[in-house]
């Protein structure tokens, strides 16, 4: 059985509004951060809900949460830098849910800049999933330090991710990333939010599921 809760955690610069969805008897857990506040982003954000489901589907309980200012969170928009601070909160607390269980930090669009600098450093983040990597408006640089697995699914015709960008990044990686190319997509994966959902599916490591990492 699937429970949803609807809760709020203590964070950095007020509460932090949560929303989990959790099968029963997990091996891992995963969170996902969603896209730019000033720009619309919140948990509710189609892509964000369709990855989420996917997430649920491979049996990990996935929680999806607003960054400060958005919706019940309170606080304000920090340029990523204290959205960084709200992450490793909803981190914490997640963890604290399911101690020694590997987590999936994963993130799409201004949402995948923060869960890959966060996950990128916390040891307790086994993998990491990247959708819609915006490279043309914050560097992505700091993936160099990272060697755990890494899979970016990107749009071929994203207007904020160009491919061969995206490319170029994955293969400048000194642990390499897996690149999931979505034919005709856009940055918001309109018209392929099915295939987005099953690409995140395909991208939970085998062993992440198993709770072997």
């Amino acid at each position: 059985m699937t429970r949803i809760e609807s809760f709020f955690v203590p964070g950095p610069d007020g509460r932090i509004e949560c929303m989990l969805k959790r099968p029963d008897a997990p091996a891992a857990a995963a969170v996902i951060c969603h896209p730019h506040p000033l720009f619309g982003g919140t948990m509710h954000n189609k892509v964000v809900h369709a990855a989420a489901e996917a997430i649920v589907g491979a049996g990990l309980p996935v929680l999806r949460f607003n960054f400060r200012g958005v919706g019940g969170s309170g606080g304000k928009h920090d340029g990523g830098r204290g959205e960084q601070d709200d992450l490793k909160t909803v981190i914490d607390y997640l963890a604290g849910l399911y101690p020694g269980k590997p987590l999936l930090v994963a993130g799409y669009s201004f949402g995948a800049y923060v869960a890959l600098h966060v996950g990128t450093r916390d040891d307790r983040t086994a993998a990491l999933i990247g959708i819609g990597l915006p490279v043309n408006l914050v560097g992505f640089g700091f993936l160099r330090e990272s060697h755990k697995p890494l899979t970016i699914i990107q749009g071929d015709q994203d207007e904020f991710g160009p491919l061969p960008q995206v490319m170029a990044l994955a293969a400048s990686l000194p642990g390499g990333a897996r690149v999931v190319v979505v034919k005709g997509a856009p940055h918001n994966f309109a018209g392929r939010l099915d295939e987005l959902a099953r690409r995140v599916a395909e991208a939970i490591p085998e062993e992440l599921r198993a709770g072997a990492l």
